[in-house]
C-alpha cells in the first residue's frame, strides 16, 4: 500500500508530529504528557510521551548525543521509560536507544523491515502500551523501506519520522518555518504527495541532496538499534 494510502487510513485529522507546538491530549479519564525535544546537529525531533497518572513513558527517535538530557527529563518528571522506539534506521545520527536501554532497562523497538536489530521488531498493527495509552504501528515505507508511523490510540497524533514532513518528505531541509501540520493538510497541499508516481520519482531524483554527513557512522550503528552494547 502506498505511503499516501497508509496515512489516509490513519485519520485525516491526526496531527503530524514534526515540530514544536503540539498540545497535550487528554482522553476520557486519561491525561497524556507530551514533550517535543530537538537535536540541532541533525535537526532531529525527539518525542517523549507518558501517561501522567502512571508515569509510564515511551520515547520516539532519541539521539545518542542528547541521552543525558533525556535521562534528566525523565528523572525530573518522575517517569518510567518503557520503550525507546525509532521510526526508521536513521542516516544522519546515531540513535540513543541503546544508551537508554543500558541506563534504564527499557526495550528498544524499530520496524521489522528496517533490517535493524532491537528488542522489538515491529509489524503492522503492533501496539506499544504505556499506562492507559498505546501507540499503534503503521508501516509507511518510502523514505526507507522500514519506516513506520506511530499513531496514538485515539488517532489524534501521528509520529511520522521522515516519511512525511510539513509540505515535504524524506528530508527536513525545506519546512520553511512550519513545525506542525495534519495528515489532511498534507494530502491537499504537500507539493510532493500531490504528484503522480512518475513525477514524484523525477522530482526526488532531481533534488541532488548531499550525502548525510554521518551516514557511514550512523547506518552501521543504527542497524544494531537498541543493542549497540553487543558485538
Amino acid at each position: 500500500m502506498s505511503l499516501l494510502r497508509r496515512l489516509r487510513a490513519v485519520a485525516a485529522v491526526a496531527a503530524v508530529a514534526t515540530g514544536r507546538g503540539l498540545a497535550t491530549a487528554a482522553g476520557e479519564g486519561r491525561q497524556l504528557l507530551l514533550r517535543q525535544l530537538f537535536e540541532a546537529s541533525s535537526c532531529t525531533y525527539t518525542y517523549l510521551l507518558a501517561d501522567a497518572s502512571t508515569g509510564d513513558a515511551v520515547i520516539i527517535d532519541p539521539v545518542l548525543e542528547t541521552v543525558p538530557r533525556d535521562l534528566r527529563l525523565l528523572r525530573e518528571l518522575g517517569l518510567t521509560l518503557r520503550y525507546a522506539a525509532n521510526t526508521h534506521c536513521h542516516a544522519d545520527h546515531v540513535t540513543g536507544s541503546g544508551a537508554l536501554r543500558r541506563a534504564l532497562g527499557c526495550r528498544s523497538a524499530i520496524g521489522r523491515e528496517s533490517g535493524a536489530r532491537a528488542d522489538l521488531r515491529l509489524r503492522d498493527g503492533d501496539l506499544l502500551r504505556f499506562g492507559a495509552f498505546a501507540l499503534r504501528v503503521v508501516p509507511t515505507p518510502g523514505h526507507t523501506p522500514g519506516c513506520v508511523t506511530f499513531v496514538l490510540d485515539d488517532a489524534s497524533m501521528a509520529f511520522t519520522g521522515d516519511a512525511l514532513l510539513v509540505r515535504g518528505c524524506g528530508r527536513t531541509d525545506f519546512q520553511q518555518g512550519h513545525t506542525m501540520s495534519t495528515v489532511g493538510e498534507e494530502r491537499r497541499h504537500n507539493p510532493r504527495l500531490t504528484l503522480g508516481a512518475d513525477e514524484f520519482v523525477a522530482l526526488m531524483e532531481g533534488l541532488q541532496l548531499p550525502r548525510p554527513r554521518l551516514m557511514d557512522v550512523a547506518i552501521p550503528a543504527n542497524l544494531r538499534c537498541g543493542i549497540q552494547d553487543e558485538p
